[in-house]
């Protein structure tokens, strides 16, 4: 899947990969990780993005909330909605649907230099940092659509339950509260614990299911009976 086949198409939807290249680590402390979230709002726009250097590294931000406060811009013009999120040490999802012409393409575009370029000053090295052109598939199947996010949001039970991809988990609640501790992905704010909420458009996804709690819901009986065959053509793992 490391090339489209076909043209990302206004207002569909799209799962988005990429990985460090040689699958080396993106991101090395949560400064990166806090960065790279804010990249992900700052770069979704057509127009020009501010000097992210100047007020995110050199102040250290600490807040959980996205934007840059107090800066004369234009009004925000989305090149995509973001749906869903995540970031691992190597690699990051995207679940995302396309508001303009070209507006998946251009914001992985700006992402990617913005970012590679933030990583290299910070890390003293040349060269791509990711591998190769962003993956995409096209989510066409309202199944899909369903299981996507909580696909995404589960990546980082790699980290401690990693039987989770072959439906073996066993620890259901600690894996569910492991979750509930990770900062770097859309989870915690689908399951209403405000930790980036500006920057996912998240009433698209629970419309279809109802509610904060029904996502929640929807979350547990998936872990329950995970089958990563029900994914396996959009996953793009």
């Amino acid at each position: 899947m490391a090339i489209r086949k076909v043209k990302l198409v206004e207002g569909e939807i799209y799962h988005i990969y990429n990985s460090g290249v040689d699958k080396r680590d993106i991101f090395i402390d949560d400064e990166d990780r806090i960065r790279f979230i804010h990249d992900l709002y700052e770069f979704n726009d057509k127009n020009p993005a501010p000097n992210l250097n100047d007020y995110l590294v050199r102040s250290k931000i600490k807040n959980l909330e996205v934007g840059l406060p107090d800066m004369k811009r234009k009004p925000r013009e989305v090149l995509v909605e973001i749906l869903a999120y995540c970031l691992m040490d190597n690699h990051f999802h995207l679940l995302v649907r396309q508001v303009t012409t070209n507006g998946v393409t251009e914001f992985m575009r700006k992402m990617g230099t913005g970012y590679t370029n933030y990583f290299n000053q910070k890390y003293e090295r040349n060269g791509a940092l990711f591998q190769g052109k962003f993956k995409s598939v096209h989510i066409e199947k309202d199944a899909h659509l369903m299981y996507m996010p909580i696909y995404i949001h589960f990546n980082p039970l790699d980290l401690s339950f990693p039987e989770w991809r072959k439906g073996k988990i066993k620890e259901h609640k600690k894996a569910l509260e492991f979750l509930d501790s990770y900062r770097w992905s859309s989870y915690m704010d689908y399951t209403g614990q405000k930790n980036f909420p500006s920057l996912i458009k998240k009433d698209f996804i629970l419309k279809r299911l109802g509610s904060e709690e029904k996502f929640k819901k929807e979350a547990i009986g998936w872990l329950k009976n995970f089958d990563e065959s029900n994914i396996k053509d959009v996953s793009l793992e």
